[in-house]
C-alpha cells in the first residue's frame, strides 16, 4: 500500500508531509477492523482502499485553491471520505466530519484521535438541520461530498455551509453533464455559481472521478435547506 500512495500522490503532484503514507495505512487497517461489525464500505483490499478510497480522495487538494488554514466540513462522509484524507495530507486543515449515523461518527473521532490529528470535529447531525444552526451556515470555506444523490439535492444540502467565497466541491461521475444541467436552476437559487469541472484520473486504475466546483457568490436564501423529505419529493 505505502507504494501505491507514494506512487499515487507523486502522479496527482501532491507533496505529503512525513507521516502521511504511515497515518494513511493505519487508517486503511482500522477501516477493515472496523467494517468486520460496521458496514462502511465494499472495498476491503489494500490496492482497492489506497486507490478508490485514499487517492481518489486525495484528487481534490490540488482543487481546493489551497487549504491549508481554510475551514472544510464534508457532508455525509461516511467512512471520512474525502474529508479525512484531506486532513491527513494538509494538517492545517479545519475539519468538521458530518454524518446521520452516530456509530460512524464515533468511530471516526476514535481514528482521528489514533492518528493524532488536531483541529477534527465530527458531528452527529442531519445535514439540512444542521445547515440552518449559526456558526454553520455560510461559514466554510470548503465544503465536500463524495455522496451518489443527484447533484439538485446534494446543492441544498451543502452550498448553505458554503461562506461567501467558498467552494462547493462534489464529486460525481464522468457521465453527469445532464444532472449538472438539471441543477442548474438549484445552484443559482442556493447562492452558487458553476465555477468549473475538473476531470481527475485515479492513478493505477480505469476510474475518472468529475469534480463540480462551485463558488458561493451570495448567502443561501432563508428558507433553504428543506426537510429532507421535501428536498427529496420537490427537487429545486
Amino acid at each position: 500500500m505505502k507504494d501505491i500512495l507514494t506512487q499515487g500522490l507523486a502522479q496527482l503532484d501532491i507533496t505529503p508531509p512525513p507521516e502521511a503514507i504511515d497515518q494513511l495505512c493505519r487508517y486503511a487497517q482500522l477501516l477493515v477492523e472496523q467494517n468486520k461489525v460496521m458496514n462502511l464500505t465494499a472495498i476491503t483490499d489494500p490496492e482497492g482502499i489506497a486507490r478508490l478510497h485514499f487517492l481518489d480522495s486525495a484528487a481534490l487538494l490540488p482543487l481546493c485553491g489551497g487549504a491549508a488554514g481554510k475551514s472544510l466540513i464534508d457532508v455525509g462522509t461516511g467512512a471520512g471520505f474525502p474529508g479525512l484524507v484531506l486532513k491527513i495530507l494538509c494538517p492545517e486543515l479545519k475539519l468538521t466530519l458530518l454524518d446521520s449515523l452516530g456509530k460512524r461518527v464515533n468511530w471516526l473521532s476514535q481514528v482521528a484521535r489514533e492518528l493524532g490529528l488536531k483541529d477534527v470535529t465530527c458531528l452527529h447531525a442531519r445535514a439540512e438541520e444542521q445547515a440552518l444552526v449559526k456558526g454553520y451556515r455560510d461559514s466554510f470555506d470548503l465544503v465536500t461530498a463524495r455522496a451518489v444523490a443527484d447533484l439538485r439535492l446534494l446543492s441544498e444540502l451543502c452550498l448553505p455551509y458554503a461562506k461567501v467565497g467558498g467552494t462547493f466541491l462534489s464529486m460525481k461521475s464522468v457521465d453527469s453533464g445532464e444532472e449538472l444541467d438539471r441543477a442548474a436552476h438549484a445552484i443559482k437559487l442556493l447562492g452558487g455559481r458553476l465555477e468549473n469541472i475538473t476531470d481527475c484520473p485515479i492513478p493505477g486504475c480505469d476510474v475518472t472521478h468529475r469534480v463540480v466546483a462551485i463558488r458561493k457568490m451570495a448567502p443561501t436564501l432563508k428558507g433553504y435547506p428543506r426537510r429532507w423529505a421535501k428536498i427529496q419529493k420537490e427537487p429545486l
